[in-house]
């Protein structure tokens, strides 16, 4: 698994509630996965959006399209779908 990558049972307990899956109207996303993992990425190694890896497409239209999935509650129904499912892995004491 690739360092800040999303293992195959996390990708799964969310994919469903993303825009451009197949069987929906508009355009078909063929890489929301990556995209999650370049988000993920970019928060984890606590990066700037233009110093995100060249792997993930560039820097500015990843940069738009986190910001157009913030604004139409996108990520939020993806934090509601996991916290109606919550598995505390990221659970931390003070």
């Amino acid at each position: 698994m690739k360092r800040y990558g999303l293992r195959d049972d996390q990708w799964d307990r969310i994919k469903d509630v993303l825009p451009g899956r197949d069987g929906h109207v508009g355009v078909t996303a063929k890489d929301n996965r990556l995209f999650v993992e370049a988000v993920l990425y970019r928060y984890r190694a606590g990066i700037p959006w233009r110093d995100l890896l060249e792997r993930f497409g560039p820097w500015k239209a990843v940069h738009t399209r986190f910001s157009r999935w913030a604004e139409s509650g996108v990520l939020e129904g993806v934090f509601r779908c996991l916290a109606g499912d919550a598995d505390n892995e990221y659970a931390m004491l003070c």
